[in-house]
């Protein structure tokens, strides 16, 4: 009877022993569970490039991104310092491999396990890896590297399948455009056959592990080769007539932009090789916001329209003419602009904010949630850049204050802000005037490249600027501007060259090329 009622006792603990365990092993899973679930749902994230003049600290940047409610980074490497920084802050991220290891890691399974172990189980859980993107645009940038694409993909996987870890992260490669050809309709869209010996296997093995095909889709660059065909509208997501619309004629699916139908020509390329249970991840797309002579459609404007449109597509969740149950999910490039990059202009220029934080132009996506606080058009001011020579300032000037009809009472001799008496000090206050009485719409903060929006307040003293809600010491009265920003909003870089044919349906009986 002792040992029956000790036997019993042993199992009582046992029983409630493993409960215990459960229970705390859910409860830590828990977290990371809720964020994978998450992540069904469709999602804006950023890439963010470090060809930066003064990139933010990895501290810094990361408090950054909180403060602006992103959620999801895209990195072109696996920065050590930013992994660690990222680490408990719930911020999902895409790390990659670059082109110039992909030689070691295609050709060694140790290699490529080394870098498992350095880049992600060093990090993960407490930094969130999503995915792996390995190498970028191998295809068509480094197509001698194309044989090693597949092996170190595959080596990769098996080193996370080695760590428990290949449920939780993905491995894919981002891809050009350019690799699909007849685009529209995209019911004719098809993989180019130069790559099918490596896109069916790679296809196969996304499938098998249901990870995203990894596509780098930008409208930009279909209008800029296109110019005359493509409405610029369909490109921008700008709301569309029915007669404007593209219309593929072999599915009769009308398609209000761009970005839509080349997501669908993906899709069914995929199809054309006998896999349709893989979706699309656009790991890339954006406009730039200024370019040279020859790139006159890179405007702050455009730039805005287009990403700022596009946030709302996506957060909009209507999916794709063919497949309206889907949302793809989209990387905005980029978070920062790349100042160091090589010419054209407009590689340098594809970021929503400067290197120092401050927003190149606003979007405006109200109606999407907290996401990005820089769409904070009560509280944004206008401000003169660093490093501008005085005479190029002293013309912006006197155009704001003249021709521009800004308010600037307040910078004469003995008023408010008169001090410091100088023109950067002036122009600065000039400037904001403007903007502030343009209601803080695209394209009022620019002054021929000498001006920048920030979010920080730049009164001082007893000087208050338009739209601050400080209260000045000589009036005690508060000035706010009450206008709304105006204008609809949109970013990224030439290295993608998008050369294939579309058609358009502008009417019910005409066809014409579209892209």
């Amino acid at each position: 009877m002792a040992v029956t009622s000790m036997v019993s006792t042993v199992f009582l603990l046992f029983f409630f022993f493993t409960l215990l365990l459960i229970s705390a092993n859910s409860s830590s899973l828990s977290p990371y569970i809720k964020i994978q679930e998450q992540d069904k749902d469709p999602f804006v994230g950023f890439n963010i490039g470090t060809d930066v003049t003064n990139l933010l600290s990895p501290t810094e940047l990361v408090k950054f991104l909180q403060t602006q409610k992103v959620n999801h980074v895209r990195l072109y490497d696996a920065d050590p310092d930013l992994l660690k920084a990222l680490a408990k802050t719930k911020i999902r991220v895409i790390i990659s491999v670059p082109n110039n290891q992909l030689l070691a890691i295609g050709s060694s399974n140790s290699t490529a396990a080394s870098w498992i172990g350095r880049n992600v189980v060093a990090y993960y859980p407490e930094t969130l890896i999503t995915s792996i993107s390995v190498g970028d645009e191998v295809l068509t940038t480094v197509p001698s590297s194309a044989p090693l694409l597949l092996p170190a993909i595959e080596s990769l996987y098996n080193a996370l399948v080695a760590s428990n870890l290949h449920t939780q992260i993905k491995v894919s490669t981002p891809h050009a455009a350019s690799i699909m050809l007849d685009t529209f309709p995209p019911s004719q869209a098809y993989f180019n056959q130069t790559w099918h010996s490596l896109m069916v296997p790679l296809l196969q093995f996304l499938s098998k592990t249901s990870s995203p095909l990894m596509m780098n889709l930008y409208p930009y660059y279909v209008y800029m080769q296109n110019k005359g065909v493509v409405p610029l509208d369909n490109c921008l997501f700008k709301p569309l007539t029915p007669s404007k619309e593209m219309v593929d004629p072999n599915t009769l699916l009308h398609y209000t932009n761009v970005l839509d139908a080349m997501v669908d020509a993906a899709y069914v390329s995929m199809k054309n090789l006998n896999v349709t249970d893989v979706v699309v991840l656009v790991t890339e797309s954006g406009w730039p916001s200024k370019g040279d002579t020859k790139e006159p459609y890179a405007t702050i404007d455009n730039a805005d329209t287009y990403n700022s449109n596009l946030i709302k597509h996506i957060f909009d969740r209507t999916g794709t003419p063919l497949h309206p149950e889907m949302t793809p999910s989209v990387y905005i490039y980029e978070l920062f602009n790349e100042d160091l990059r090589a010419p054209p202009v407009s590689e340098a220029s594809w970021g929503l904010f400067h290197g120092n934080a401050t927003p190149v132009y606003l979007l405006h996506v109200s109606g999407s949630g907290t996401f990005l606080a820089n769409d904070t058009t009560n509280q944004t001011y206008c401000i003169v850049m660093d490093g501008v020579d005085s005479k190029t300032l002293q013309a912006a000037l006197d155009w704001a204050c003249g021709p521009g009809r800004a308010n600037c009472s307040e910078i004469q001799p003995g008023e408010s802000c008169y001090q410091p008496n100088n023109v950067k000090g002036h122009a600065s206050f000039a400037f904001n005037s403007y903007y502030q009485k343009e209601g803080r719409a695209s394209g009022s903060c620019d002054f021929k490249g000498v001006a920048m929006i920030t979010t920080t307040d730049p009164s001082h003293g007893s000087c208050i600027f338009p739209g601050s809600n400080k209260v000045g010491n000589k009036t005690q009265t508060v000035v706010n501007s009450t206008q709304v920003a105006a204008g609809e909003a949109s970013s990224r870089s030439l290295s993608r060259v998008f050369c294939v044919s579309i058609m358009i349906l502008v009417t019910s009986s005409i066809l014409l090329p579209f892209w």
